[in-house]
């Protein structure tokens, strides 16, 4: 067991717009965006795409797109006209993506992933792999920084509960403190709603947002635990799923 002193840290980021703030560049962030590009990105390499390159225009992905590249793009929710993939995780179960590069970029995800680049790892994070990315940072010994996404730069109920199970979670190996006030909030949430995120989520903005768009099974899928058990890791550019040596 180990001492109060040498006990790592878990923060809880709200915002990207905040992130700058926070002592990231000696930390693991971890990028949280569950309604729907991190739960996307997991299941995407858990079903076995190669590598994803996340972009954070859509410009970016337009000029890869135009080399022969698999792009994916998302704004206001929807699928971007024109683009071979949208942001929804069941699009990425499909067999024939497997062994693919996919370029992604969304409303918020991947704006998060830039905003945190400068970080000493980054890694995504999603009620669909939860236990296994707790089993993962429970062994890297480095401060935690858990970055929500938000929707356009405001604090958003979903990224915040995930960074509260993430939280709760890891609160329980010892290894952790956990005290700050932003952890302690997003752990009280989740603690409140663990037992029915869905009806906890349901007056929520961005639940309603998609609910309107005909997407409640990707809710359903986003807000379900250990889907898609994989850690999503940037190396260099790509993202990639963390393989053991």
């Amino acid at each position: 067991m180990q001492t109060k002193e040498e006990r790592k840290t878990i923060e809880v980021c709200f915002s990207p717009h905040s992130f700058p703030l926070y002592p990231h560049q000696e930390s693991i962030v971890v990028v949280i965006d569950v309604l729907r590009a991190t739960s996307s990105i997991c299941a995407a390499l858990h079903y076995g795409v190669e590598r994803i390159l996340p972009v954070a225009s859509v410009h970016e992905a337009r000029n890869y797109q135009s080399k022969g590249f698999l792009c994916a793009a998302e704004r206001q929710a929807q699928k971007v006209e024109g683009f071979d993939l949208g942001n929804s995780p069941s699009e990425y179960q499909n067999p024939k993506l497997k062994g693919k590069i996919v370029v992604f970029t969304t409303t918020n995800g991947t704006q998060a992933i830039r905003a945190a680049r400068e970080a000493y790892r980054i890694v995504i994070g999603s009620f669909s792999n939860l236990t296994v990315l707790c089993e993962w940072l429970s062994h890297q010994n480095k401060n935690i920084i858990l970055l929500c996404a938000g929707w356009r730069d405001f604090f958003n109920l979903e990224d915040t509960l995930c960074a509260g199970a993430i939280a709760h979670t890891l609160e329980k190996t010892n290894l952790f403190e956990t005290n700050y006030d932003s952890t302690l909030a997003s752990k009280t949430l989740y603690e409140v709603a663990k037992n029915d995120l869905a009806g906890f989520m349901e007056n929520s903005s961005h639940f309603k947002r998609l609910e309107k768009l005909n997407l409640a099974d990707d809710v359903k899928y986003c807000l379900t635990l250990d889907l898609a058990p994989v850690v999503p890791i940037l190396e260099g550019n790509y993202l990639i799923p963390f393989k053991s040596k």
